[in-house]
């Protein structure tokens, strides 16, 4: 159960990560298909490639910590990784197997295990306990859409940059100015942004990311 520090003296922090696509993975293979992906989409965009970025959250709240990122299910032990929602990753069919799903983590004293290769982080976003209690509550309300898909059409991927940025503006943080290191890219983000703005707008989203008016 999460609940609010009993004065605002309590330390009260929410922090952004920037981590470089692929950090942590031994093998190179998330690095390098992210850098093949990014070669088509600027050749296509006529522009110049950029460096693809992977965003994470650590709140502090009271005496409490919390990560909060999405990652996939595969390579994950059986701890208690404080996982509270997933979803299914290219495909919604797919989603039947462990191997095409992610999880949605609010992780009480949780890691961001590749955190010592993050840029430019963190980025302190908020000191209010307010902000931090309601982002923490928000997390199992994510919408759950498909991974690596535009099921809202808004042109942009959902992925863990949606999440990121799906909880920074629901929660009430200023995201107008945010964005990633010098030079890169965050894939993800906008769709965030934008599945939020539909749902202050009274257009909740569905299961497949299908907007219905209230």
């Amino acid at each position: 159960m999460i609940t609010a520090p009993s004065s605002t003296s309590v330390r009260s922090s929410v922090d952004l990560y920037w981590l470089p696509l692929g950090a942590g993975d031994v093998s190179r293979c998330v690095r390098w298909n992210g850098r093949f992906y990014e070669a088509i989409a600027a050749l296509f965009a006529h522009r110049e490639a950029r460096n693809l970025y992977h965003s994470a959250l650590e709140v502090h709240l009271g005496l409490d910590r919390f990560v909060i990122e999405m990652t996939p299910v595969w390579g994950n032990g059986d701890g208690d990784r404080g996982v509270v929602s997933g979803g299914a990753v290219g495909l919604p069919w797919l989603g039947y197997s462990r191997l095409f799903r992610y999880e949605i983590r609010r992780w009480r004293n949780g890691c961001i295990p590749d955190v010592d290769e993050a840029v430019d982080s963190p980025v302190r976003l908020s000191s209010d306990p307010g902000h931090a209690q309601r982002l923490l509550k928000l997390v199992p309300d994510f919408p759950a859409l498909t991974w690596g898909r535009d099921e809202l059409h808004t042109g942009d991927m959902w992925n863990s940059n949606s999440l990121v940025a799906w909880l920074l503006a629901t929660s009430g943080h200023d995201v107008e100015l945010l964005e990633p290191p010098a030079h890169g890219r965050a894939p993800g983000w906008a769709a965030g942004l934008a599945a939020a703005t539909r749902q202050r707008g009274g257009h909740p989203i569905g299961e497949h990311g299908v907007t219905t008016r209230v």
